[in-house]
């Protein structure tokens, strides 16, 4: 009898383990399902899908069918015609724009798609640096320096570490101007510290709006205050590739990212030095395809194609932008130029000993109405200079000027002055544009070439 009695409990004891470990293991499962789910719901692809459905849904909605009352469906028409606007301006290099769809963005993923402290990192892993890439690094540097310094966060990056300087990487033979990611890995350890959830889905809410709207990796250095900035200037265009599909050794090689590719090439132009900035990638050639085909369309241009390879133009805020795609251009390339139209003064530009006798000489050659010249290698600082000799024409003479693209604005800086400036379209040329300027009571003619 208390063998029976012993079997039975022992029996009753296995049955419970096994209940217990059939149990454990489906909470194992249900624990792996939830991380995978939320690894994939808050990933930036699925966020970035959900911002895109969530706007075409705002900007379309019929608000005639809602049922709304007559006060609330003229404040909801005043929200959807001010979205429109901004999703049109910010593609076109307008900040305060690009403001307006951020924080409306950061508003979705926060307070309808559920992105809280824990799920964030399931996007950018704050809590494990390792985990980091280097552009997610250098999204938090700049997203820090630009906290404190504004647009001239880069600057002061860049000056701190002395990032301008030149050096030899690895595998080169000569020096050059670049920023590597082992650069950024170092400074980045040196300055990180915890961010506040605010903060995180600030960078956050920067990387989905630059994969929806903005330029890729290079969204938030275009509004920095620097020089310009270009890319797909370097490393193996797409179409070599092709040709070398063959070759299967060197297609390992180039895919194992031995060999930079084209949409690798990331370039800032700061201070009159080129400098590549090699711990940044668009990653794809779609990418930089998709960055080159939006950033030129300001004011309508014209359409980008094979038979008309080139566009240049201007962005909102006044930047000269140049894009070429193949087949014209072995690849798909853009450059950005910006022009710190404040800045430009003589005195500024001009600081090499002897410069107390070169400025009073460039103000009396511009008083004096001397025929002048300014010639020089590409971004030696001709428009610049140009800009602060224009100061010194005296506010009786009318001013007109001739442009392949309009860069100098003189009138955004001398509003009160008879200046008028002309540029070549598809149908007229420079020379029509000169011939009409003769027409037009000009005392000042200005004609800039930019070398492109």
């Amino acid at each position: 009898m208390a063998i029976n009695t012993i079997i039975i409990i022992v029996m009753l004891l296995l049955a419970v383990l096994f209940v217990i470990y059939i149990f454990t293991k489906k909470d194992d499962k249900l624990n792996i399902s939830s991380k995978e789910r939320d690894s994939k719901m808050y990933s930036v692809e699925m966020m970035t899908k959900f911002i895109k459905y969530r706007m075409d849904e705002i900007t379309r909605t019929n608000l005639m069918d809602v049922g709304l009352s007559e006060e609330e469906l003229k404040r909801r028409k005043t929200k959807k015609y001010e979205l429109k606007k901004a999703l049109k301006g910010c593609t076109y290099g307008d900040i305060n724009d690009k403001k307006y769809v951020k924080e409306l963005i950061f508003d979705l993923l926060h307070r309808e798609y559920g992105v809280n402290q824990v799920n964030i990192t399931n996007a950018i892993d704050f809590d494990n640096p390792d985990n980091l890439t280097s552009c997610d690094k250098f999204d938090i540097l700049l997203y820090l320096y630009k906290k404190e310094f504004g647009y001239e966060g880069l600057t002061k990056l860049i000056q701190k570490y002395s990032l301008d300087e030149l050096k030899t990487v690895y595998g080169a033979d000569q020096p050059s101007y670049v920023i590597t990611a082992e650069e950024i890995s170092e400074i980045f350890d040196k300055e990180y510290e915890t961010l506040s959830f605010e903060d995180r889905l600030n960078i956050l809410t920067q990387r989905i709006y630059q994969n929806y709207k903005g330029y890729s990796v290079v969204d938030e250095i275009r509004d920095m205050n620097i020089d310009g900035i270009s890319g797909g200037v370097s490393g193996l265009p797409e179409s070599f590739m092709y040709q070398v599909a063959s070759l299967g050794d060197y297609v390992k090689q180039t895919q194992s990212k031995q060999i930079p590719r084209a949409y690798d090439s990331v370039w800032i132009f700061f201070k009159g030095k080129s400098i590549e900035m090699s711990c940044l990638t668009f990653g794809s050639y779609d990418e930089l395809k998709r960055v080159c085909q939006n950033i030129y369309k300001y004011n309508n241009p014209g359409q980008l194609s094979d038979t008309n390879g080139y566009k240049i133009n201007e962005m909102k805020d006044g930047s000269r932008v140049v894009v070429l795609r193949p087949q014209m251009s072995e690849s798909w390339a853009f450059f950005v130029r910006k022009f710190d139209t404040p800045n430009a003064v003589l005195e500024n530009l001009v600081r090499q000993p002897g410069k107390e006798f070169v400025i009073p000489m460039l103000k009396f050659l511009v008083k004096g109405a001397r025929v002048t010249s300014l010639t020089g290698e590409q971004g030696c600082g001709k428009t610049t200079m140009l800009l602060a000799m224009i100061k010194y024409i005296y506010p009786a003479l009318n001013i007109r000027v001739q442009e392949t693209a309009f860069e100098l604005h003189l009138r955004k800086v001398y509003p009160n002055r008879n200046i008028l400036t002309l540029r070549e379209t598809e149908t007229i040329s420079g020379q029509e544009g000169l011939d009409v300027q003769k027409k037009t009571d000009g005392a000042v003619n200005i004609l800039r070439r930019g070398c492109y």
